[in-house]
């Protein structure tokens, strides 16, 4: 499991994006954003900011530290924005946290990344099927002059699916990726590269522990997956069909 900490006082709402994040401090004296389960886009957002995160940080990929946050419920009352009262009284409890990378600025494109960090940037989104890195939102920071990839709550977008369907783990395999709009195609090397030596890191085992870092009641039950276990399973099926299907979605760009 991730590790979990206690939210203690929370300093102010990031509005940059729809589900307002915001920044807390928290019992281990760490500072956080705090990504709210009470948001609209829903918990399996959060599930999947876990799982590609911790994908990304085993293949030792410039991703911040994730932790669990507890929310207790009194603190929503001594939020004056109504807005951040509402979300806070939709989120008690546990949620996710992203360790605050501080005097970070967005990427603009000015210090891109080595060759070989952002083709191996590209080839975790494709892995994962994150559409969200593109110039109209990088979801990159610059941080002490490195490139740090955040944000990863739009890829595996299967699981959306699930409450009503059969998981169908082929199906996400064979899904193409179009790399051709993401922010670090033209500062990428060699992507195929980058998979044969990331893909042979990432052993079922490796994924067996991204999985179990998720929160059991993070992980929605459905008539075809009837407990966290089954849930966890669908996961490790999509994610290993996909890895062994890259003609489907391994871009050709890259190689510098």
């Amino acid at each position: 499991m991730l590790e979990h900490v206690t939210a203690t006082r929370y300093v102010l709402p990031l509005r940059e994006g729809g589900s307002l994040p915001g920044v807390v401090e928290a019992d281990d004296l760490g500072t956080y954003v705090v990504k709210f389960r009470g948001a609209g886009q829903g918990i399996k957002v959060l599930v999947a900011e876990i799982i590609v995160g911790e994908i990304g940080r085993a293949l030792s990929l410039p991703i911040p530290r994730l932790v669990t946050v507890e929310m207790p419920s009194a603190m929503a009352r001594y939020e004056a924005d109504e807005e951040v009262q509402d979300l806070l009284n939709a989120s008690p409890g546990m949620n996710l946290g992203v360790d605050l990378l501080p005097g970070s600025l967005g990427y603009d494109g000015s210090r891109p990344p080595a060759p070989e960090l952002a083709a191996d940037i590209i080839w975790l989104d494709a892995f994962t099927a994150n559409i969200d890195r593109t110039w109209s939102n990088p979801n990159l920071l610059l941080w002490h002059r490195e490139v740090w990839a955040i944000d990863h709550g739009a890829a595996l977008y299967f699981h959306h699916g699930w409450p009503g369907k059969q998981p169908n783990p082929d199906r996400f395999a064979a899904q193409p990726f179009r790399a051709d709009e993401h922010v670090l195609l033209d500062v990428a090397g060699d992507i195929r590269a980058s998979h044969d030596r990331l893909s042979a890191m990432l052993t079922p085992a490796v994924l067996c522990d991204v999985l179990n870092q998720i929160p059991d009641e993070w992980l929605e039950t459905t008539p075809y997956l009837a407990d966290p276990s089954a849930v966890r399973t669908a996961y490790l099926e999509h994610l290993t069909a996909r890895l062994a299907s890259s003609s489907h979605w391994l871009p050709s760009g890259g190689a510098r």
